[in-house]
């Protein structure tokens, strides 16, 4: 059986493709899905443009899909795609969010495929951790709540970060991992990973409650 898993680069996606592996599931290949508006209804977009590096330390193919990024109509593009594609299921790493996870079960159902969401209704602490446990390495590139500023972007999600986001969801009611759409990620190493990534040169941007860490260059890390 072959699967193909959305992917943005971010810890969730990255992470669900991992767990799969780990499960014996035959990934063969990545979708990331480029909105062209700022903001996706479904879709992650911070940093795209280094998700075929990614990709390449995977060994995995990747399918780029473009999308105007309007309500709905991107889950259209997206169904175009799978069904030009010969596969059994789709990975997500839907972990809260029903509004993602219930078009996706509905799209794959339709097409007969599964919808395999390893990390859907994890606790958020609980997910944060295992991250840490299992040896990822990620950073927080945009952030949009009360109590973040510019000095979360470009941070790594360690355990004293992790001490803090729980002090924010204590304190504003935020999700520790994100699912509200707090923070973003990218994740420079994983286990499953051929070789690593640096970040060689980043611009950080904040406005307000909202900010975001671009990065512009980076370089495989010595192996």
């Amino acid at each position: 059986m072959s699967y193909a898993a959305l992917f943005s680069g971010g810890k969730d996606s990255t992470y669900a493709i991992w767990k799969a592996q780990e499960a014996g599931l035959n990934v063969e290949s990545l979708i990331t899905v480029y909105p062209k508006r700022k903001d996706s209804y479904m879709f992650h977009k911070p940093n795209l443009d280094f998700v075929p590096d990614i990709a390449e330390s995977l060994g995995l193919k990747l399918v780029k899909i473009q999308t105007e990024g309007e309500k709905e109509a991107e889950l259209d593009d997206l169904k175009g795609c799978l069904k030009d594609m010969d596969l059994e299921g789709i990975i997500t790493g839907a972990v809260k969010s029903s509004y993602q996870y219930d078009r996706i079960e509905n799209l794959s159902s339709g097409l007969d495929m599964e919808h395999y969401a390893p990390l859907w209704q994890m606790d958020p602490l609980n997910l944060l951790n295992e991250l840490i446990e299992n040896e990822f390495k990620t950073v927080i590139v945009s952030a949009a709540a009360m109590g973040f500023d510019e000095s979360w972007l470009g941070r790594e999600i360690d355990e004293a970060c992790i001490l803090e986001l729980n002090k924010l969801n204590e304190k504003y009611g935020i999700n520790v991992a994100g699912e509200g759409g707090e923070y973003e990620t990218f994740v420079l190493d994983a286990p499953n990973y051929r070789w690593g990534f640096e970040i060689t040169y980043a611009e950080k941007s904040w406005k307000g409650y909202r900010g975001e860490y671009s990065i512009k260059e980076v370089k495989k890390k010595c192996i």
